[in-house]
């Protein structure tokens, strides 16, 4: 049952990673390491963490800025 369960997890994780990496495009955003989290795929059952990356100032102030927009 846990394998079942794990494949759902992935297939959503993977989803999420496709739309915030379109959303972040349309901003003008690149997180080059924007992906799943290894590790967290490493386990029997699956339960992926989406692992954002690093980035530069630069990129962490257009993301600040997004987000302060999108909070108006």
């Amino acid at each position: 049952m846990k394998a079942q369960h794990s494949a759902p997890c992935v297939e959503e994780a993977e989803e999420v990673v496709k739309e915030l990496r379109a959303l972040l495009a349309k901003a003008g955003i690149t997180l080059p390491s924007l992906g799943l989290d290894p590790v967290s795929l490493a386990r029997e059952a699956p339960c992926p963490l989406v692992d954002l990356g690093r980035c530069s100032v630069g990129t962490a102030r257009r993301i600040a800025a997004t987000m302060a927009a999108a909070a108006r």
